[in-house]
C-alpha cells in the first residue's frame, strides 16, 4: 500500500484498472485529495479549477461550510431509520419547502429517493398509476439515467445503451427541437403526432418526459413555445407532463427550476444532483392528486431521503437564500456566455455558444461547418484543459460539446481564470 506521500495519479489508476470494471468510465486520470468551493487538489498536490462540479452536483461548491455543519449536526443525532419505518422531520420539512418552490398554482406533494434514475423511474410509476395508461414518450438526445427503464427513455445510444438491450417496451422517442440543426418546434410537435398515428394511440400514453435543457444531449435549450405547445398537447390528450430537472434544477439555470422561466407548470418534476450539495438524494414533486395515486407501500426505498441528505438539502436551500445564488447564477451565466461568444469570434471551430443561466456550453465543428461535429477536438480540448489545471466535461449526441458547470459560489477571479484556460486551449487545439 502506497503512503500518502508516495501516491500518484498513475499508480492509483493502475490499482483502479485492476480492481474496477472498465464500464465505470473516467473522464480524467486524476485522483482528488481535497476540494474547496471551485478548486480541487489531486494526490500529487496539483491544483485544478473545477468546471464540472461532479456533473452538476456542486452548485454550492466543494465542502460548503454551512452544508458540512448541517451534516455533522445530523450525524450526531441519527444516520438512518428508513423513513417508511421511523419518520423524521427533516424529510417533511424538505418536502414542504420543495412544494412551495415548484411551479404551478395547485397543491403539491414531494417524495425523496437516492438517485436521479430512481426519481425518473418513480415518476413513470406514478404516471402509470394515476392515468391507468402504459406508454411513455421521451425525446431524441435526452438522458434520463442508467437503469434499464431510464436507458429506454434515454435518446442516446453510445455509450449508455450499447449492449444492454432489450429495453422496456412502450417507450417512444419524438424529435427534440434544435434550430441549429434544422429541427423546428413544428417538426418536434409533428413528430409526436406521428407517434400517435404510427406507434401508439394518444389515449394509451401516460406521460411525456422532457428536459427543459438537455444535459448529456448537449445543453440544448427547449424553446418556450415548444414547452407551451407540449403542455397544451398533454392537456388535450390527458397525458401527464414530466420535467426532468435533475441537471437543470437546484438553481443552475437562474431559477430554482428551469421550467419557471417558461411559465409552464408540469404535472411532475424530477430532481437530484445539486439539491444536497454532494450528498445523495433525489425527488419527485408533483400535483398532489397525481402523487397520491400509488397505494401505500408502492413508493419508497431503504435509503430514500436519508436524514443526512435531507439535512444537507435544507442547508443548500438556506445557502441559496442567504447568498442570493439564483441572481448569481444569472449574472455568472451572462458573463460566461459573453466571454465564450468572444472566443467564438476568434475560433471558427466554435459552432455555437448556448445555455440558460449558468448552464453553458460550446459546440465544436470542423471547417467552420456546424453540421460537421468535431468530437475529437472536444476531447482534445478537455484533455488540454486538464493539463493546464481546469476540469471540463464533454457531452452531446456527437460528443462535440464542451459544457461548463462551475459552482455558483465560485469567485469572479476563479471563473475568469478558467475561461482564460479555455481560450488558450482553443488556440492550442484548433
Amino acid at each position: 500500500m502506497l503512503t500518502q506521500t508516495q501516491k500518484t495519479n498513475a499508480a492509483l489508476m493502475d490499482r483502479r484498472r485492476a480492481a474496477i470494471p472498465r464500464g465505470v468510465g473516467q473522464s480524467h486520470e486524476v485522483f482528488i485529495a481535497r476540494g474547496v468551493n471551485a478548486e480541487v487538489w489531486d494526490v500529487e498536490g496539483k491544483r485544478y479549477i473545477d468546471f464540472a462540479g461532479g456533473i452538476a452536483v456542486l452548485n454550492t461548491g466543494h465542502c460548503h461550510p454551512e452544508i458540512m455543519q448541517a451534516v455533522k449536526d445530523q450525524i450526531d443525532l441519527y444516520t438512518h431509520t428508513c423513513f417508511q419505518v421511523l419518520a423524521y422531520e427533516p424529510y417533511v420539512e424538505l418536502a414542504e419547502r420543495i412544494n412551495a418552490l415548484a411551479p404551478g398554482n395547485f397543491a403539491k406533494k414531494t417524495m425523496f429517493l437516492t438517485t436521479g434514475a430512481e426519481a425518473v423511474e418513480n415518476a413513470i410509476k406514478i404516471a402509470r398509476s394515476y392515468t391507468k395508461r402504459s406508454a411513455v414518450i421521451a425525446f431524441t438526445s435526452g438522458y434520463h439515467g442508467r437503469t434499464l427503464l431510464t436507458l429506454g427513455l434515454t435518446g442516446k445510444v453510445a455509450p449508455y445503451k450499447t449492449g444492454f438491450g432489450p429495453f422496456p417496451g412502450e417507450i417512444f422517442h419524438a424529435q427534440f427541437p434544435n434550430a441549429a440543426h434544422g429541427v423546428s418546434v413544428d417538426d418536434s410537435i409533428a413528430s409526436i403526432e406521428s407517434i400517435f398515428k404510427n406507434d401508439v394511440e394518444a389515449s394509451r400514453v401516460a406521460a411525456i418526459i422532457v428536459e427543459p435543457v438537455q444535459g448529456e444531449g448537449g445543453f440544448n435549450v427547449a424553446p418556450t413555445e415548444f414547452l407551451q405547445r407540449l403542455r397544451a398537447l398533454c392537456d388535450q390528450h390527458g397525458i401527464l407532463m414530466i420535467a426532468d430537472e435533475i441537471q437543470t434544477g437546484a438553481g443552475r439555470t437562474g431559477t430554482w427550476f428551469a421550467m419557471e422561466q417558461s411559465g409552464v407548470a408540469p404535472d411532475m418534476i424530477t430532481m437530484a444532483k445539486s439539491m444536497a450539495g454532494g450528498y445523495p438524494i433525489s425527488g419527485v414533486v408533483g400535483r398532489a392528486e397525481v402523487m397520491d395515486a400509488p397505494a401505500a407501500g408502492g413508493l419508497g426505498g431503504t435509503y430514500a431521503g436519508s436524514p443526512i441528505a435531507c439535512a444537507a438539502a435544507l442547508a443548500v436551500l438556506d445557502v441559496f437564500e442567504k447568498g442570493n445564488l439564483l441572481e448569481r447564477s444569472r449574472q455568472l451565466g451572462a458573463h460566461m456566455m459573453n466571454s465564450l461568444k468572444t472566443m467564438a469570434g476568434k475560433y471558427k471551430c466554435v459552432a455555437d455558444v448556448r445555455g440558460l443561466g449558468a448552464m453553458v456550453a460550446i459546440e465544436l465543428c470542423k471547417n467552420g461547418d456546424p453540421h460537421q461535429p468535431n468530437a475529437e477536438m472536444a476531447k482534445a480540448l478537455a484533455s488540454e484543459a486538464t493539463q493546464r489545471g481546469l476540469i471540463l466535461l464533454t457531452c452531446g449526441t456527437y460528443g462535440n460539446v464542451v459544457r461548463i458547470l462551475v459552482p455558483l459560489t465560485a469567485s469572479d477571479a476563479i471563473v475568469d481564470e478558467g475561461l482564460a484556460i479555455i481560450d488558450a486551449c482553443l488556440a492550442a487545439v484548433q
